[in-house]
């Protein structure tokens, strides 16, 4: 999680009296925290918002959506490449299951941040402490040391 994703949840949360924020379970990506675990912070991150929940799910976003009468999904873009894929993915969420997707630009502060890219500077020692929340990185720190 970044302060990318927050700066996103946090307007959304404006915008919206209930926001889910919606994390994937994907077996075949094996990333830096368990499903639980990102879950956890995000719940620590969204604290002080009363009206955002955090909830697990596999397979389509859409059917997750469809199943829990939610009819928007928001997404941040911070490029014009991110929207030339969220375009065809939110198309294809319409289709399926009438969902609108409402698209955020990013805050150009955070415009170029991915999680990937966090990880990959943290793995390599470079400072990311204005990149994520204190939280995250005092957890990143244990996990790249093995704690």
């Amino acid at each position: 999680m970044t302060n990318g994703h927050l700066d996103i949840i946090g307007r959304a949360a404006r915008l919206y009296d209930h926001v889910v924020v919606a994390v994937l379970i994907n077996k075949s990506k094996a990333g830096m925290f368990s499903v639980e675990e990102r879950m956890d912070m995000l719940r620590e991150a969204t604290s002080s918002y009363g009206n955002v929940a955090v909830e697990s799910f596999h397979g389509l976003l859409v059917d997750f959506c469809r199943d829990r009468d939610i009819p928007v999904i928001v997404k941040g873009l911070r490029a014009v490449s991110d929207f030339d894929y969220e375009l065809q993915m939110a198309q294809m969420n319409h289709s399926l299951a009438g969902v609108e997707t409402l698209f955020m630009s990013t805050n150009p502060a955070s415009s170029f941040l991915s999680s990937s890219l966090v990880k990959e500077v943290a793995t390599w020692g470079g400072d990311v402490s204005h990149l994520v929340p204190s939280f995250v990185l005092k957890r990143m720190s244990e996990k790249l040391s093995g704690s």
